[in-house]
């Protein structure tokens, strides 16, 4: 395998997960035709119904079939259904199609004009709030809330647990939701998962406690019982088995201690055994059939580990005196078992045996449902935020990042998304925090200014990201902004028409002595340069020098562009000569466009000729 097939693009194995290939659109007009196509490229539709007369890019082999027909073809295999056409239409299309609110797909109305999205049907529980926000920022739209919890800002508490990588269980949720348009607060009781959601705006009317007790309300934790539950996935399954060990065993075992001890297997986060039980088809199949990735430790991780109930005949066979409970607390990193070893013999048609030890993690587990999106947020305006990005923003539960890009992308926060600041010289603990995020299942924006990946927070959360076990990996996406060097030129004119380099002058992550061979380099090359980090309190004198080796190559007429707080209401470009550059009036803010030998300045303007003196464009 070379590298570019190993590196692949930059996916977990099983595919981006980042958008639902179960949800369908179709529109009734050809004024539908290009927000259909857009849709189609966003990657957010797996199938469209065209309407009659518009091209069709074979995205559904019937264009041609009648709109009832087609939807009842999808109805029950999709999870949404977007129209763009009028409410009263659609209404009407789907209404013999209803059953259920919790299995029927989410229902979303554009209009043709692409200006507003309306979440018709499925609000909640079938994601169609969450979808409509996406499909907004793809199109520039405004999303039209209808529902009591959106409309004024609250925690829709039917759906918002998914947000958090937990899973729903039982209760009667359509009463809560009616006891709660009443303004009838449910108490929230949590045990187990992520607390953080307890800091969102959208949060703050909720009685929260950690105490156990008869109160009606919301439940959050492995347990099973009355009232309405949220399941974060906590729960470590140790397994030990025999050779060749029946599958239905391994799955009535689990099955029959989860029951017994009212424990929801939606809380499961995974199995745990020993790595000589990695090739086990029982265990396979059962970490296949429930979800639940497999955690292996070898004999001397899982002999270090001290349990309640060792035994001197699997030490002996297997290196360790426990499999079930030492890898339930090793996976789980739990100090006590919520189940000891619970052994299972073969009963008629089953061969084997198997034990089973269940541990609660103190924070929760899920990368497979995980994302983390890395956001280029541009300049700074909100003007300059691309699609892509702003989408990937109303996807994600949690935004992470420096405050000062935080606050030029708060307009478009919603209360239900977690605001998480860093300071500025910490992005490792930034990248890291992130990860560990989208590791406990949550989607998560990760956010840098201008591009994520030019001298932004992408390449350190990659690195960090691919230092993980394959099954630890959250899915990964880099989600590309407009950069400064971008709009620097765009500002002066057109001075990046030829060969170009960008160089940081900062040599806290780089040796000085590797920059000046760089700024060496480019001025030998006759490239125009770009500098970054030119010049701050501590660092005063490296910009004099990088500005002296560049003219050691090229004349001191050569043009400067002296850009400022790009994007941003104190917005300033300036256009200078390198041997007349006020060095005085760079600091960190700015960035410094340094032209070639053939570049220059007439009216007003920069530009660097697109060919030398003498060649000729075709």
């Amino acid at each position: 395998m070379n590298d570019q097939q190993a590196l692949g693009p930059l996916q977990p194995e099983s595919g981006p997960r980042l958008t639902d290939s179960n949800r369908v659109a179709l529109g009734f007009s050809k004024a539908s035709t290009p927000i259909l196509k857009r849709l189609q490229q966003s990657g957010l539709i797996s199938s469209i119904r065209w309407p009659s007369g518009a091209p069709d890019p074979e995205s559904d082999p019937l264009p041609e079939e009648a709109p009832l027909s087609w939807l009842q073809r999808h109805w029950s295999t999709s999870s949404a259904v977007v129209a763009v056409g009028a409410c009263g239409l659609v209404t009407r299309l789907i209404a013999p199609l209803l059953d259920d609110k919790q299995r029927d797909p989410a229902v979303l109305v554009i209009d043709p004009q692409g200006r507003f999205v309306i979440p018709l049907l499925g609000s909640h529980a079938a994601g169609a709030d969450q979808l409509s926000h996406e499909i907004a920022a793809l199109l520039g739209a405004e999303v039209v809330i209808t529902g009591s919890s959106g409309s004024e800002g609250r925690l829709a508490l039917d759906a918002f647990g998914g947000s958090w990588g937990w899973r729903r269980g039982s209760g009667d949720w359509n009463r809560l939701m009616r006891q709660l348009a009443a303004d009838r607060l449910p108490v929230v009781h949590q045990s187990s998962g992520l607390t953080l959601w307890q800091e969102l705006e959208a949060a703050g009317p909720l009685r929260i406690t950690g105490e156990q007790s008869d109160a009606e309300g919301i439940w959050i934790g492995p347990e099973r019982g009355e009232g309405c539950r949220w399941h974060p996935p906590c729960l470590w399954l140790g397994i030990g088995c025999e050779r060749h060990t029946s599958a239905a065993l391994l799955q009535r075992l689990v099955d029959d201690t989860l029951a017994r001890e009212m424990l929801a297997p939606e809380a499961v986060a995974g199995l745990a055994s020993i790595d000589r039980k990695g090739d086990e088809p029982a265990l396979l199949e059962l970490a296949e059939n429930m979800g639940w990735p497999l955690r292996l430790f070898s004999a001397e991780q899982l002999a270090a580990v001290p349990v309640p109930n060792p035994s001197a005949v699997v030490e002996q066979e297997m290196g360790t005196a426990s499999v079930a409970e030492a890898a339930a607390l090793l996976a789980s990193g739990a100090s006590d078992l919520r189940i000891a070893k619970t052994i299972a013999r073969a009963q008629a048609d089953e061969r084997g045996a198997a034990t089973l030890a269940v541990a609660v993690a103190t924070g929760q587990w899920a990368p497979q449902r995980g994302e983390l999106h890395l956001v280029g947020s541009g300049p700074g305006t909100l003007d300059l935020l691309s699609p892509d990005a702003r989408r990937a923003l109303a996807r994600a539960t949690v935004w992470v990042g420096y405050s000062l890009y935080l606050d030029l992308l708060e307009p478009l926060r919603r209360p239900d998304q977690l605001r998480r600041e860093g300071r500025l010289t910490q992005e490792r603990a930034r990248c890291a925090e992130a990860l560990q995020l989208a590791q406990a299942g949550m989607r998560v924006a990760l956010i840098s200014s201008g591009d994520s990946g030019i001298y932004g927070m992408a390449g350190l959360a990659l690195e960090l990201w691919l230092q993980q076990p394959h099954d630890h990996r959250p899915a990964f996406a880099v989600h590309p902004g407009l950069s400064a060097l971008q709009l620097a030129a765009a500002r002066a004119g057109a001075p990046l028409m030829h060969d170009f380099c960008t160089i940081s002058l900062s040599d806290r992550l780089t040796p000085w002595a590797v920059i000046e061979q760089r700024l060496q380099a480019a001025a030998a090359g006759d490239f125009v340069v770009a500098l970054y980090n030119p010049r701050s309190r501590d660092r005063d004198w490296q910009l004099p020098r990088a500005l002296e080796l560049l003219a050691q190559e090229r004349p001191a007429s050569t043009p400067v562009v002296l850009a400022r707080q790009l994007g941003r209401s104190d917005e300033s470009v300036s256009l200078h000569r390198l041997g007349e550059l006020p060095v005085e009036q760079v600091d960190m803010l700015t960035l410094l466009l340094i032209g070639n030998r053939s570049s220059l300045i007439r009216d007003g303007v920069m530009v660097t000729p697109r060919g030398y003196p003498g060649a000729e464009l075709a």
